[in-house]
């Protein structure tokens, strides 16, 4: 019997490491490749750990509106000492700004939406109730590339491309299906008793979202703000045919070009996604108590 407990626990052991080491893993190694020098980077055997850590990646970022990158600098420079700079760097903060802006209008209004689609789909018994929850779910069933010529031409007959609105919008038409089936599925879950006191109380459809559906769905909310948030900012589709300026141009968008140069700075790639996981990863941290604290909370006792 013990030598069963123990197996058990080893083999639990080993199994978890290997999960952390696959999900982690590349996390890891893009944090440790964006602190050494591209001769660091390349070198054979890899370098796990920076032999000597340096910050002249995340430098040449913040640094980028001082340099000018011209055809000449851009041949001259040597990736292996750190003075490569790749044409378009100088577009890396804005294209931060603008994923950030779009990713947290899109988590709001994604929010705003979906709490109040998904309130009357599941509290409110209405002829065709279960038809619109249907035709909502089955816009989700199409691929999104097949959406991407209809979306252009609808955004380019509005005048709308090369914004960043034509990209919230877009955003939207895919988290909000997904949002209202996970609001729905929470709503029903609470007890129907305590609609029912608050309609007895004299209380609103707005009130009784405001006051009772909405405090207890805090873990669902917060769910719904990270997917439709994360879903903006790490989307590249849509954004690479909706935006050819750097007014408008995404994160994703602009990394990769960083990879079409004339010589690629693998550091420099790698520090620049260093930047892009960092408003993630914070947001994450922030909502973290909410998600876990909330998750198995009932709603009445007794």
């Amino acid at each position: 019997m013990i030598a069963k407990r123990w197996g058990r626990g080893i083999l639990i052991t080993l199994f978890s490491a290997l999960l952390v080491i696959y999900v982690a893993g590349p996390v890891a190694w893009l944090v440790s490749s964006s602190l050494q020098s591209e001769a660091d980077i390349t070198a054979v055997p890899p370098n796990w750990l920076p032999p000597k850590v340096t910050f002249g990646n995340f430098e040449a970022i913040f640094s980028t509106k001082t340099r000018e990158v011209t055809y000449e600098t851009r041949r001259q420079g040597d990736p292996a000492t750190g003075s490569f700079l790749p044409s378009g760097a100088e577009n890396l903060l804005p294209a931060l700004w603008n994923s950030f802006t779009v990713g947290m209008w899109v988590a709001i209004l994604n929010l705003v939406v979906s709490i109040t689609a998904a309130y009357a789909i599941a509290v409110i018994h209405f002829k065709g109730r279960q038809a619109a929850l249907y035709t909502i779910l089955v816009t989700r069933v199409i691929p999104d590339i097949a959406l991407i010529v209809p979306l252009f031409l609808v955004m380019r007959n509005l005048d709308l491309v090369n914004t960043r609105f034509a990209l919230i919008v877009t955003y939207l038409a895919v988290t909000v299906p997904f949002t209202i089936f996970i609001l729905i599925s929470y709503f029903e879950q609470i007890p129907r008793d305590l609609y029912r006191a608050a309609r007895a109380d004299g209380c609103s459809h707005v009130q009784a979202l405001r006051h009772v559906y909405l405090p207890l769905s805090l873990p669902a909310l917060v769910a719904s703000v990270m997917f439709a948030f994360l879903t903006s900012w790490n989307e590249f589709i849509f954004a690479l045919i909706l935006t050819q300026n750097i007014t408008s141009q995404t994160l994703p968008i602009v990394i990769s070009g960083f990879v079409m140069d004339f010589t690629t700075s693998f550091s420099f790639v790698n520090a620049a996604g260093v930047i892009a996981i960092v408003p993630p990863v914070v947001l994450a941290m922030m909502f973290e108590r909410y998600i876990v604290s909330g998750l198995t909370a009932g709603a009445v006792k007794g």
